[in-house]
């Protein structure tokens, strides 16, 4: 399960270009901070590589395993 903390997001996109099976979109909706951030388009399509979470650097992106 990927969980997008928008407070820490400052839509850098680096989770949405680098994610190899696209389960992550750029969000049509601004946060607080006036940024875009990701949104889960594809929950069971995710593999579980972390790379989203190691990319960010926000820490905004955390992968749980369920």
């Amino acid at each position: 399960m990927i969980i997008v903390d928008e407070a820490f997001c400052k839509g850098c996109r680096i989770c949405t270009e680098f994610c190899p099976t696209d389960v992550l979109v750029d969000s049509e909706t601004i946060n607080k901070k006036g940024y875009y951030p990701p949104v889960v388009a594809k929950q069971g399509e995710c593999h579980g590589c972390r790379l989203c979470e190691l990319l960010c650097p926000e820490f905004a992106i955390f992968i749980v395993n369920e």
